[in-house]
This record gives C-alpha cells, sequence and structure tokens, in this order.
C-alpha cells in the first residue's frame, strides 16, 4: 500500500505529517494527518485515533486541536482521518450534514452512497494496517476519540471493539443519532435497516449488551446542538443502567467549536495515556 507525503513539519520535537493513499475501501483517494513524537530508533508509540465532525476534514484537528504539546510529553501518536470520501463521482447532498464531510462512519448500503461510502470499513479495518505498515505505532495499545460526528464513530467503533481499544473518550458526541434529527443520515445511507442503524447508536449499542471500560465525555453547555441534537443526557442514562464508568463534564460558556476542542485536548490525551501505558 503506497503512500504519498504531501507535508511534513517539525512540532515539539517530533513531525507532523499529511498523507494520500488511493483507498479500496472507498474508492477513492484518501487523506490523512499524522503526529509522530520524537522517540528512539525502533520505538513502537501507543496510537490515538481522533475522528472529526460534520463538514471537517483532517485538516481541522490538525491545524486547530493543540494536542501535539500532549502527544510529545507522553509519546502518543495521533492519526486523523477524513470524515467522508471525496472527489468527482463521488455522491452528495446539498445540506451540509450529508455528504461529503459528512461519511457518519458507516458502510452505507443504499445508492447513491454505496459505491464510496465505506467509512467504517475505512477507518476499522484499512487505515489501521496501513499505518502499522508505515509509522511506529504499537496497536496493542490503541485509544479513540472524536468530535460530534466524530464523537459517534469513536463511541461506536469502540463499542464494537472493546478489546482493540484500551481508552474511548469524546468532545460533543452525537450519542443516539436514530433518536434526534441528525439520525436522517442513517436513514439515508443505511434504509430501512433498523438493526444496522441500532449498531451505529451507540445508546442503542450498550442497551443492546455491548460494554466498553469507561468513558470521559466534554460537553459545552452553550453548545447550540446541545438539547436537540447531541443529548447526553442519553448517554449518562444507558452509562448508568450497564454500569459504565462514565465522566460527563458540562463546561460551562463553551460552545460546539474547535476552541472548546482545543481547550480539553490536552486532559483527553493525558487520560488516554493513563490507560495506554505511554
Amino acid at each position: 500500500m503506497l503512500v504519498q507525503t504531501i507535508s511534513t513539519s517539525k512540532s515539539h520535537g517530533g513531525t507532523q505529517g499529511v498523507y494520500r493513499h488511493a483507498s479500496t475501501a472507498t474508492g477513492t483517494d484518501m487523506t490523512f494527518s499524522v503526529f509522530v513524537p520524537d522517540h528512539d530508533e525502533g520505538a513502537q508509540l501507543p496510537v490515538l485515533w481522533f475522528l472529526s465532525g460534520l463538514t471537517c476534514t483532517h485538516a481541522n484537528v490538525t491545524d486547530k486541536g493543540e494536542y501535539r504539546a500532549a502527544c510529545a510529553r507522553h509519546g502518543v501518536i495521533l492519526i486523523a482521518p477524513d470524515t467522508s470520501p471525496r472527489g468527482d463521482g463521488v455522491a452528495d447532498d446539498g445540506s451540509w450534514d450529508m455528504g461529503q464531510g459528512a461519511g457518519f462512519y458507516v458502510d452505507a448500503t443504499q445508492e447513491p452512497w454505496k459505491p464510496h461510502f465505506a467509512m467504517w470499513t475505512y477507518v476499522v479495518e484499512e487505515l489501521p494496517v496501513l499505518v502499522a505498515a508505515h509509522f511506529p505505532v504499537d496497536m496493542a495499545r490503541q485509544g479513540i476519540t472524536g468530535h460530534s460526528m466524530g464523537g459517534h464513530g469513536a463511541l461506536t467503533i469502540a463499542l464494537h471493539h472493546p478489546d482493540r481499544f484500551r481508552s474511548v473518550s469524546a468532545f460533543a458526541p452525537i450519542v443516539a443519532p436514530t433518536q434526534v434529527p441528525w439520525g436522517k443520515a442513517l436513514d439515508a445511507y443505511l434504509g430501512d435497516d433498523d438493526a444496522a442503524k441500532r449498531a451505529h447508536d451507540a445508546v442503542a449499542l450498550i442497551a443492546d449488551g455491548a460494554r466498553v471500560r469507561e468513558l470521559l465525555v466534554d460537553q459545552g453547555d452553550a453548545d447550540p446542538f446541545l438539547t436537540e441534537q447531541l443529548r447526553p443526557d442519553l448517554l449518562a442514562a444507558a452509562c448508568a443502567d450497564a454500569g459504565i464508568p462514565l465522566t460527563l463534564r458540562m463546561q460551562p460558556g463553551y460552545d460546539h467549536g474547535y476552541t472548546f476542542v482545543s481547550t480539553f485536548m490536552a486532559d483527553h490525551v493525558d487520560w488516554h495515556a493513563a490507560r495506554l501505558g505511554a
């Protein structure tokens, strides 16, 4: 699997890179970023995956996330994939919360999305194999986090793969897409298959028996999407019923953007590092 280097630059003693490759999962070129801290030759480092939200690419967290100092301090690699396939011939939608930039980390089964929108397979299967082949990652020590739609992806992926991910956290995640208006994306991508949609809904997964060791979630109380789309109260209730330790931090005055994410990013890196043995 060939990887094209788009750019690299030094930061906090390590290397921030942006890379492109041809994806078999999506049938398109895909771009992702990787921060590799300074490390001893031959060392393998724990890895933290960051999944981005609606309208975003890898660049949002790469440029605004303020994670590198904490990752360098702990020796943790951070990887940020794109949020959807892109390019000519890739289906799109006129609204900002569907189509390109809004893959919702599922494998679409419905037209016109099915040919390219295979973000679950891309993030869960294809990209980890590529990363392991090209970067000094210790795949036995993986954590996952994400923002908004990416928080939804981080939670659902970890709930499906609790043995792979030692730690999972989220920033303002969509926790129950089947119960909120943004569930229109699951309807479009997955059709009338209610079981498939429950498999991509963190609250439903927990109700159906999926478990993780513990969760850290930060949520701004001034987030305009809080009460209609995000519903952290549903996650809190599901975790309480399931006995999953949840640290839900409601942050006074913070909204939904990267000024919020960047404020608490180092806390999340610290939290993951402690659980990854970094």
